[in-house]
C-alpha cells in the first residue's frame, strides 16, 4: 500500500484529504471529536511538510440533497480550534456546479497558502457520491494534485470520494488509515494466543463472517448481545418479545453448537425502562427464559464471570459489540464490565483492539479508552476486514 512518508515533495501541493469526520451534531455543535482527533497526526504531517490541505468527509445520510443540519461548516470551525488554526470553509454545495461556480471554488482552493486548511461540504449532498459517479469523481480530482485515503471507517464503501477518485489522482494511504491496517493484520496473521474475540451488539448479519473467517484461529469466541437471542431461539427457548433475526437461525445453531463459542450462562430480562427486571438462569430455565411482555436486555452476573476467566487469560483480545442495551440503566452492567475487563488486559499482557460506535462509547463510559492498543475508527469496515474482505478504498492504494 503507497503510503504518504513515500512522497518526498509536498511543498505547494494541492492533497485532497479524504477523513471521515462523520460526526454527531446538534445546533451546529459537534457533540463528539474522536474522529477529528483520529486524523490529526496526518494533517498535522502535510501541514509540517506545506502542503494545501483540502479535507473531504460526508455527515449523515441527507439523501443526495442539502440538507444544512448535516453542513461541514460546523466541523470546519470545531477541528481550526482542534489545531489551533482556522480552517477554511468552502461552500461547494451540492456538488452541481456553473462553470463559474467551478472556477470560483477552484480560485479558491488554488490560492491556499502551503500549511493552510481548508474543507469542502458535505459529499453526499450530491446523490452520486453513494453511486461512486465517474464524474464526480473527476471533479473531486480536478480540485487537487494527490489523493490521500485517511478515513478507515470509509474505506469499505466505494464511493466517489473514496474509490472513484482513486482512477484519476495519485493516491495514498494516511498516517490513521495505515495504522488501523497495521494493526488489525496484526491481528488476523500473527496473534499471539490465547486469541479470544468478543462480539456483541444487535446485528447477526455482520458477526457471522467474522465468526466463519476466524473461527479457525481464535481461540475462543464470547458471544453476547442480541446475538445470543437467535442462537437460542434456534435451539426451541421462549425469548418474549427480543429482538430475534429468524432468517440467520439456522447460522446462529450451526455456529453457536461449536465448542470454541462461548454462550451466556444466565441473562437479564425485564421491560425496555429496566423499571422491571430480573436474572434468569438458562440451566434452570430450559424452555421460558422470559415471558412475552419481557425481552432480553443483559448478559447476567454468572456469564460476567465465565467471560472475565477467558479475558484475563487472552494475549490477543478484539472486541466489537455490546453486551446489552448499555445506554439504559441497570442493562449496562455487563458491557461495561467487559470494557473495563478488556483496557485492564491491554497494552501489556495483551494487545487490544476494540472498533463500533457502541463498543468505543462504552469504552468512553467506562474512562479506560486510553489503555486500548488501537481503537478502531471503523465499525462495519472493521468486521469486514475481519472477514477477510477486501476493502475497495485500500485494494485502490495498492
Amino acid at each position: 500500500m503507497k503510503s504518504i512518508k513515500s512522497l518526498k515533495k509536498l511543498k505547494g501541493k494541492r492533497v485532497l484529504l479524504r477523513v471521515d469526520f462523520n460526526v454527531p451534531l446538534l445546533k451546529n455543535r459537534v457533540l463528539d471529536h474522536s474522529r477529528l482527533q483520529a486524523s490529526l497526526p496526518t494533517v498535522q504531517y502535510l501541514m509540517e511538510k506545506g502542503a494545501k490541505i483540502i479535507l473531504l468527509t460526508h455527515i449523515g445520510r441527507p439523501g443526495g440533497k442539502i440538507v444544512p443540519s448535516f453542513s461541514t461548516a460546523p466541523v470546519a470551525e470545531h477541528f481550526g480550534i482542534m489545531l489551533g488554526k482556522g480552517v477554511k470553509y468552502i461552500n461547494t454545495g451540492n456538488w452541481s456546479w456553473s462553470e463559474k461556480r467551478a472556477d470560483k471554488v477552484r480560485f479558491e482552493i488554488n490560492h491556499l497558502e502551503d500549511s493552510q486548511i481548508a474543507m469542502l461540504e458535505n459529499t453526499r449532498f450530491s446523490s452520486g457520491e453513494e453511486k461512486n459517479d465517474k464524474s464526480l469523481a473527476e471533479l473531486f480530482a480536478s480540485l487537487a494534485d494527490i489523493f490521500v485515503l485517511d478515513g478507515f471507517a470509509v474505506a469499505h464503501r466505494p464511493a466517489a470520494s473514496v474509490l472513484g477518485i482513486t482512477r484519476f489522482l495519485p493516491s495514498y494511504a494516511g498516517l490513521l488509515l495505515e495504522k488501523e491496517i497495521r494493526g488489525l493484520e496484526k491481528v488476523m496473521k500473527r496473534p499471539k494466543r490465547p486469541f479470544v474475540l468478543v462480539l456483541g451488539g444487535a446485528k447477526l448479519e455482520t458477526k457471522i463472517p467474522v465468526i466463519k473467517h476466524l473461527l479457525p484461529q481464535v481461540t475462543n469466541i464470547l458471544l453476547g448481545g442480541a446475538l445470543v437471542n437467535t442462537y437460542l431461539y434456534a435451539r426451541g427457548y421462549g425469548v418474549g418479545a427480543s429482538l430475534v433475526q429468524k432468517d440467520l437461525a439456522r447460522k446462529a445453531m450451526l455456529y453457536g453448537k461449536n465448542k470454541k463459542v462461548i454462550k451466556p450462562l444466565d441473562l437479564v430480562v425485564g421491560n425496555p425502562r429496566g423499571s422491571s427486571f430480573r436474572v434468569v438462569d438458562i440451566e434452570k430455565k430450559p424452555h421460558l427464559i422470559c415471558k412475552k411482555n419481557e425481552a432480553i436486555f443483559d448478559m447476567g452476573p454468572k456469564t460476567v464471570r465465565l467471560f472475565a476467566s477467558y479475558i484475563k487469560q487472552a494475549k490477543t483480545l478484539v472486541w466489537n459489540g455490546a453486551m446489552g442495551v448499555f445506554e439504559q440503566k441497570p442493562y449496562d452492567v455487563a458491557t461495561l464490565a467487559v470494557a473495563r475487563l478488556v483496557a485492564s488486559r491491554s497494552k501489556g499482557k495483551a494487545y487490544g483492539v476494540i472498533g463500533g460506535g457502541e463498543t468505543l462509547q462504552s469504552m468512553d463510559m467506562a474512562g479506560m479508552t486510553e489503555y486500548i492498543d488501537l481503537v478502531s475508527t471503523g465499525g462495519g469496515a472493521m468486521l469486514e476486514f475481519l472477514s477477510g474482505e477486501k476493502l475497495p478504498g485500500i485494494e485502490a492504494l495498492r
